[in-house]
């Protein structure tokens, strides 16, 4: 296996000491899991770069580093749920929208058409993880100023997961109207 699916895996596995870090109360939980939030997500961007500078793309890191990107944010939204961090809605939505698109990727690939990732969706990632992460440390030490910046990246985190949904099955639209017939 290489380094990149391991990273891959890495991340996968990260997944559930989040969770149990956030869910269990322990004093500073939530700073400990924004950690390791942080270095799970920064590994996405990172095993795909190793994969494609060492030319080792794999079916198996194909299959898994979406995979990975989805359990990561949906298990934070949906203790941040737990947590009554955020409004169940906003964790519908996003999860919503992350099935939606898999459900097209798999349609266009029944097709023979990859969809790559788009540069909304890339945002959309961005948007989300930092999100996720302001929101764990809203209460930070250093929070001078007092402003709901959980709550605003959470706002503009939602804007870029729908418009990039929108902008995918707009992409799609010639092809989903030839997989419906």
């Amino acid at each position: 296996m290489n380094l990149a699916n391991k990273l891959t895996l890495a991340r996968i596995f990260l997944v559930p000491v989040f969770m149990i870090i956030l869910l269990v109360h322990l004093r500073y939980g939530e700073y400990i899991a924004a950690g390791i939030f942080i270095l799970a997500a920064s590994t996405d961007g990172l095993d795909g770069y190793i994969a494609r500078s060492r030319k080792q793309i794999t079916r198996l890191g194909k299959l898994l580093d979406p995979l990975a990107d989805k359990l990561l944010v949906t298990a934070a939204l949906i203790s941040l749920v737990e947590l009554d961090k955020i409004p169940a809605w906003i964790a519908v939505l996003i999860i919503g929208r992350e099935f939606a698109v898999t459900g097209l990727r798999t349609i266009a690939a029944g097709e023979g058409v990859i969809i790559a990732a788009s540069r909304w969706g890339k945002l959309k990632t961005i948007s989300q993880i930092v999100a996720i992460v302001a929101i764990l440390i809203h209460d930070f030490p250093f929070n001078y100023i007092n402003i709901p910046i959980g709550v605003i990246s959470l706002y503009v985190a939602v804007i870029f997961t729908l418009w990039s949904g929108f902008d995918y099955f707009h992409k799609a639209r010639k092809l989903l109207r030839g997989s419906l017939k």
